[in-house]
């Protein structure tokens, strides 16, 4: 498997969900999305690619970068991309079937929104792409059965992503859902707990934004 650790240029919240990212970073190869490669390298993750428009970092520090043999890809303000848009696709470019972004959410709510919703890019089906922050990690799944990693007492929320699940069942969570739909709108899923060792949620149709919680949120 390919991994590939993107940091894009929101506020990197520690905790044990991106510390257990940052356990595989030797393994990984790291983008720096703008002002993410500062992140990047704050966290002792020096980037191997730094990708934007470069308005988030400064002319010293990309010359500093370069310096040191880290390839630079520089892309016009006006563009219909995202910086860490750009940084997803060169990830799949470079062929990671395993993506983890750090620093993706931050004090822009429309930012934050739109950091979530690359994760349904079309270039990224098929390949195991979540989002980890603090010590909640997020992620799509689509219809099918999916078994949830986690502890008893982790809190797992589920979302519908983009329109209505239907037929969704749960197991060992502590509000079971039983053939039933999630919807736009009512918060119906949010904050379960896993109560067993095999926590699993399947469901015939939709898109589920799963959010894993590391203990209870």
């Amino acid at each position: 498997m390919n991994k590939a650790i993107v940091v894009a240029n929101g506020t990197l919240e520690m905790g044990v969900a991106v510390e257990l990212v940052l356990a595989v970073a030797a393994e990984a190869y790291v983008i720096g999305a703008d002002g993410g490669a500062m992140i990047a390298r704050d966290l002792g993750l020096m980037p191997h690619l730094v990708i934007g428009d470069f308005d988030s970092i400064s002319p010293a520090d990309l010359e500093a970068f370069a310096e040191q043999g880290i390839t630079t890809q520089r892309y016009p303000a006006a563009k219909d991309e995202t910086d860490l848009e750009l940084a997803l696709l060169a990830a799949v470019e470079r062929g990671a079937t395993w993506i983890r972004i750090l620093a993706a959410l931050g004090n822009r709510l429309d930012q934050s929104l739109a950091n979530i919703y690359l994760l349904s890019l079309p270039q990224l089906k098929g390949r195991d792409v979540r989002l980890v922050a603090g010590k909640q990690t997020a992620w799509l799944a689509e219809a099918g059965q999916h078994y949830l990693s986690g502890q008893v007492g982790d809190t797992i929320s589920l979302l519908p992503f983009g329109g209505p699940c239907h037929h969704i069942r749960t197991h060992d969570l502590a509000y079971p859902l039983a053939d039933e739909s999630l919807t736009l709108g009512p918060a119906r899923g949010i904050s379960n707990v896993i109560t067993g060792p095999h926590p699993m949620v399947e469901f015939t149709d939709g898109v589920l934004l799963v959010v894993h919680t590391v203990g209870r949120a």
